[in-house]
């Protein structure tokens, strides 16, 4: 049954918006106002301002959206428009601890008295080091000294006299013996007037010089005296630590007025409603008082470094560093709350580390002035902002992150997972105030917001940054100034009327629909400059329209090697697809072919072969696995409207294989599921598919034709392959009648299609589709349930019902005729 010859186009009015140049209201950008606010962001906004504003711990915010949204942008833009003079951050130091070395005390001042306070410090000890070498060789404390040292050397004496004398009544006498470097005293006994050793009275005895009961009377009497000795010489060195015990009593009294001295001025400085810094100035106090003999040396008479080994004396730095202050942040020229934007969110950058050296017996060493301090401390008291996978990306930084949020304090360590070189410091925590910005996209907030239940707790706001607007007047009136913008900070020829509009239009193109505008303004920003680049090139004093189209044809050009490749293969016919004639069961498909920084589309044969069997619908990419999860989705989807349509009355069986040809590297999606329909339809029925129609579009089980994405890459690769071989004016696309509104096709194919050289087509079901396909009327089951003779569902039902009947006449057969092989046994 012949059908139509004529169908419905879609007016070339809804095949792109356009924006009118005489409603911008100005005719060149010279006229136009600056525009630094941010635009097409209100969700985005109002979310960073609720989450930048709140105290309560947690809301730290996670800055979602697609690249070149705005995201960093907004953000310094709206951190930039806040108050942040409120509350000036402190400095933040370290000091040693006395009691425990190996746990640094961190001691947090008034902005700008971090550096005043270290230099006090230094300056403190060099006084010292200058005045107590004075005080310790004055008069005054060395006669007390030498009297205290003449007293208790004369108690001494004293004690050996009458020892002496006690033993000399008896024959013996002290004396002083050299062992190796060192002396010692002992007792001997006298012969003849002389002191002698014991053992030379005992060789006297065996030359029998010398009574042997005499000797035994001496060696008895030598053990007595040498008991009474040791007794002396332990009161000798409680008489040595007591004249030591006295002589630091004596350094101590001497030296406790400079040294409380110049503390108490540190202290009145800086210990003002400050425990902790009083606390530690009286631990400064004990220990100088405890280590004077260190101080009161003079410069000139510490050790000197040997030529051959200079590492092997300590320097005068080194030999004072527990009195140093070490200055982790310095506030000092900061007015108000500190923004950093941390480019390398790695884990010393964000959060600090101990360095170490190694110490002259080859061991790593450190202390506490080696703990160095990371953006995350620089901007305790305001706002870190770091992109999001460069964090994630470096080891141990998001646990460390996760914990430190958690608590809201820093616990300072280097990074060190396999613990080859262990740090014996443990630094007091440091209380955090901070806002934490973190950028990234939205796969990234979902994966950790699922993935560990600490994301949710620590990043509690999110800002979702939109890819899209509404294309209404007021953010076109936000366009034009965001290109005055971009013209005004980089000194660009200003745009007339007609390229703003240009800009304008691309920006609809990019969203792929006609009632919203684009909100990634890095694409807008960069064709600004580009046609503004050409513009210049041409010795243009304003850039026109022309040079936005050229600026954009050169962008596509530049990306467009692979498309144009492709294009060479179906040119000359390696990739086979066919422009004219009828085929059946074979469609022109559209492919889109996402490159990342361009996307085309494509024309793919699709072909159908149908025969007796019961498989059903054989997806052959999917037997090849080449085939998505849509895909597969869609090709049972349209078993199903088969199953509906035409197997109400009789058993499906058929087996139809659907294949994409020349298709080697995989495909995904639904769109061609009306397309392998149509194939299919026109398998059965033997009414061969207009090859000049490409076809695109979903469909559901109810025949329903639904929405694709791509639709104008689509037809624009369909175009460009008509192109090339001739218009013909017979040529064009069927597209779902849903897609009409997201048209935005190319100026090149409005005008071909208001010339009449090439047709879009809008269909809304498959009988819509297969009529223009064909050229035949689908037909609708009358009221006995038959379709219309000569109709495409006519021809495709009878098909059917022949395939059910041969089936079962053939197996009728099958069981007729004897195995020949068994009839031959």
């Amino acid at each position: 049954m012949a059908g139509r010859t004529t169908f419905e186009e879609v007016p070339v009015e809804k095949l792109r918006w356009r924006c009118d140049p005489d409603s911008l209201g100005f005719e060149s950008t010279n006229e136009c106002d600056y525009y630094a606010g941010i635009i097409g962001q209100d969700r985005a906004v109002k979310a960073l301002m609720m989450g930048l504003q709140i105290k309560s711990p947690g809301y730290n915010v996670y800055a979602s959206g697609r690249s070149g949204t705005g995201k960093t942008s907004t953000i310094m833009s709206i951190l930039n428009q806040m108050d942040l003079t409120d509350k000036r951050p402190g400095d933040i130091c370290y000091v040693n601890n006395f009691k425990n070395p190996d746990m640094p005390k961190v001691i947090c001042l008034p902005a700008g008295m971090g550096k005043s306070f270290q230099s006090d410090m230094d300056e403190m000890i060099a006084y010292l080091r200058r005045q107590l070498p004075f005080i310790f060789e004055s008069e005054t404390f060395k006669k007390e000294s030498e009297e205290m040292i003449e007293q208790y050397r004369t108690k001494q004496i004293e004690l050996f006299r009458e020892f002496n004398e006690n033993i000399s009544k008896e024959n013996f006498q002290l004396v002083q013996i050299q062992i190796g470097p060192f002396t010692r005293q002992d007792i001997v006994p006298l012969y003849e007037g002389k002191p002698v050793p014991i053992e030379q009275l005992e060789s006297l005895v065996e030359q029998d010089k010398f009574d042997r009961e005499e000797l035994e009377k001496i060696k008895k009497k030598l053990i007595e005296f040498r008991i009474e000795l040791d007794s002396l010489m332990r009161e000798t060195r409680q008489i040595e630590r007591d004249l030591r015990a006295e002589t630091e009593q004596l350094e101590h009294r001497t030296g406790l007025p400079v040294v409380s001295g110049v503390i108490s001025d540190i202290r009145v400085k800086y210990a003002q409603n400050h425990d902790k810094v009083n606390s530690y100035l009286d631990e400064v106090q004990e220990n100088i008082l405890s280590n004077l003999k260190l101080l009161k040396e003079r410069e000139e008479e510490q050790p000197a470094a040997q030529p051959m080994m200079p590492v092997m004396q300590p320097s005068a730095a080194s030999r004072f560093l527990e009195y140093k202050v070490n200055v982790l942040v310095d506030n000092s020229h900061t007015e108000k709350r500190p923004v950093i934007f941390e480019t390398d969110p790695n884990f010393k950058n964000l959060f600090g580390t101990i360095e170490r050296e190694i110490d002259r017996s080859g061991f790593w060493k450190t202390d506490f002035t080696k703990i160095k301090a990371g953006s995350m401390l620089r901007a305790n008291g305001g706002f870190i902002v770091f992109n999001a996978y460069d964090a994630l990306i470096e080891p141990g930084v998001w646990f460390t992150l996760k914990r430190t949020l958690k608590n809201m304090s820093l616990n300072l360590q280097p990074y060190d997972p396999y613990g080859f070189i262990p740090t014996a410091l443990k630094p007091e925590p440091i209380d955090l105030d901070i806002k934490v910005i973190m950028i990234g996209d939205a796969y990234i907030y979902y994966q950790l917001y699922h993935l560990t239940d600490d994301f949710r707790k620590i990043f509690k706001t999110k800002a979702d940054f939109d890819t899209e607007m509404p294309n209404e007047a007021k953010h076109i009136q936000e366009y034009i100034c965001f290109i005055k913008k971009i013209i005004d900070d980089e000194k660009l020829l200003p745009f007339d009327k007609k390229a703003a509009a240009a800009i304008i239009e691309f920006g609809t193109r990019l969203t792929g629909r006609q009632k919203k505008l684009s909100t990634r303004f890095v694409e807008i920003a960069d064709l600004v400059r580009e046609a503004g680049f050409w513009a210049q090139q041409e010795g243009s004093d304003v850039v026109s329209d022309i040079h936005v189209d050229k600026a954009y044809d050169e962008k596509i050009r530049r990306a467009a090697m692979i498309e144009d490749k492709i294009q060479e293969m179906i040119d000359d016919g390696t990739i086979m697809i066919d422009t004219d004639e009828a085929v059946v069961g074979q469609v022109n498909g559209l492919s889109v072919y996402d490159m990342g920084d361009h996307a085309f589309g494509k024309p793919s044969r699709i072909t159908v072969q149908t025969s007796i069997g019961r498989a059903g619908v054989i997806n052959i990419e999917r037997e090849a696995k080449l085939s998505g999860s849509t895909h597969d989705k869609g090709v049972l989807i349209l078993e199903g409207y088969i199953r509906g349509k035409y197997a109400q009355d009789k058993p499906l069986t058929m087996s139809a294989s659907i294949a994409f040809e020349q298709s080697y590297g995989g495909v995904d999606g639904d769109s061609a599921s009306s397309t392998e329909m149509y194939a299919i339809l026109s398998s059965l029925s033997g009414v061969p598919i207009r090859q000049d129609i490409a076809v695109t579009g979903s469909m559901n089980q109810r025949g329903e034709i639904q929405p694709i994405g791509g639709v104008n890459y689509k037809i624009e690769g369909f175009f460009d392959v008509c192109k090339a071989r001739g218009l013909t004016g017979r040529q064009g696309v069927m597209i779902p009648a849903l897609n009409v509104p997201e048209l935005m096709l190319k100026k090149e194919v409005v005008r071909a299609i208001a010339d009449g050289k090439f047709h879009i087509y809008a269909v809304k079901h498959i009988d819509e589709g297969i009529e223009l396909l064909t050229g035949v009327v689908a037909g609708v089951k009358d009221a006995e349930g038959y379709y219309p003779k000569g109709t495409i569902n006519c021809l495709v039902d009878e098909k059917l019902k022949s395939i059910a009947l041969s089936l079962k006449d053939f197996g009728a057969e099958e069981k007729k005729t004897p195995d020949k092989t068994t009839e031959s046994v």
